[in-house]
């Protein structure tokens, strides 16, 4: 029965990684295209609906480390999917204002060329049990550029969008009301920013120990 069991979860792993895998590589694709033919500002109204698919997909990422389908830790998993979310729904989707703004293409570069690496690190690994000297490098080398551009598109893109939260006053809920209960996303934007300036290190800190980990078990005896 375990090894009828292993088996799904392998062909499951192998199917998810592969599929989100070429999700992305869509997204880049469409991204860099436009990006030559249109310039920056046709970017997301390219990318919208492969990014958004593909995006949400890692949904299913926080519930693979809480079940054990995976070895990461849901406390590395959750507040990385988690932020994407955010930008990718709450900040990009919910304000049409900033579509065109020059950060959401270094985020969708940053964005797509991580996870193609990354699952078709995952994708090897799941369906021949190896992944390549290369693609292990790239895995834990990439993100030493790619990060750090990713985060500080995400930040300036919430940045950016605050005037048009506040001035619309989307999602936000005003008392009085029957609940007797008061929100308000622009605050709640502000403490997401907030958030970011301790996460932020800490993922970073959290990705070096990996790297450190990972390509030392790779180098030859």
């Amino acid at each position: 029965m375990a090894g009828v069991l292993s088996s799904i979860r392998r062909i499951y792993l192998v199917l998810y990684n592969w599929i989100v895998f070429f999700g992305w590589v869509q997204v880049f694709y469409l991204a860099v295209k436009t990006l030559k033919e249109s310039g920056h500002e046709s970017v997301y109204a390219a990318v919208e609906k492969p990014l958004i698919l593909a995006q949400s997909a890692a949904i299913l990422e926080i519930l693979h480390s809480l079940t054990g389908i995976v070895r990461s830790p849901v406390t590395a998993t959750l507040p990385q999917v988690s932020s994407r979310l955010y930008v990718t729904w709450g900040i990009l989707y919910s304000f049409p204002e900033i579509r065109t703004h020059f950060l959401v293409g270094s985020l969708v570069i940053s964005w797509s060329i991580t996870e193609i690496i990354r699952y078709a690190f995952f994708g090897f690994k799941e369906a021949f049990g190896f992944t390549p000297s290369w693609l292990l490098w790239l895995r834990y080398s990439t993100f030493l550029i790619l990060y750090p551009s990713g985060i500080t598109s995400e930040v300036g893109l919430i940045y950016y969008a605050l005037p048009y939260m506040r001035e619309s006053g989307k999602y936000s809920i005003r008392m009085p009301n029957k609940w007797n209960f008061a929100f308000d996303y622009y605050y709640n934007a502000l403490l997401v920013l907030g958030f970011y300036v301790p996460g932020c290190p800490h993922m970073y800190g959290y990705m070096l120990g990996q790297r450190k980990k990972a390509l030392s078990k790779a180098k030859p005896e």
